[in-house]
């Protein structure tokens, strides 16, 4: 004879397994898109820094310190950072919507996708650190740049 609650045990497991491998794998999937993001801040950055060389170069010919520069290019990429978590959290809200109307029409689950206020910011926050991690560089670059050379380039 069968014994059903030994058959719902086991299915119970093995979906809560494929649940937690797909978790990792999104993990995975969602670390590596955070540094190849993170790389590509960086190299924009640095493109802006090479392309606003006589801008640097005014700058500190009118005074600016380089301590000015690298904060200009570090305000920059702070407020990249911080459109671009909020813009994830926006995206994140509004997929919500159709998923849980799906899950509730399969499942007759409510509401069951959630991102919870403190996850949201916690995602906001480590987008801008990571963006101004990214940009540390390209500005420290830009605040060594030599004023007159910088005012010679074309």
């Amino acid at each position: 004879m069968i014994n059903y609650s030994d058959v719902v045990g086991v299915m119970m497991s093995g979906v809560s397994t494929i649940i937690n491998v797909i978790s990792y794998v999104l993990m995975a999937f969602i670390s590596i898109s955070l540094i190849v993001s993170s790389i590509m801040i960086g190299i924009i950055t640095y493109i802006s820094v090479l392309e606003r060389t006589k801008e640097i170069g005014i700058l500190r010919s009118v005074g600016a310190s380089k301590k000015d520069i690298s904060r200009v290019f570090n305000a920059e990429t702070f407020i990249v950072g911080l459109i671009a978590g909020v813009m994830g959290i926006v995206v994140t809200i509004l997929l919500n919507i159709p998923i849980n109307l799906i899950i509730k029409k399969v499942t007759d689950i409510n509401n069951l996708s959630v991102l919870p206020i403190w996850g949201a910011l916690i995602l906001i926050v480590i987008s801008t650190i990571l963006t101004i991690i990214a940009g540390l560089i390209p500005s420290k670059i830009a605040s060594k740049k030599d004023p007159v050379e910088a005012l010679r380039i074309e």
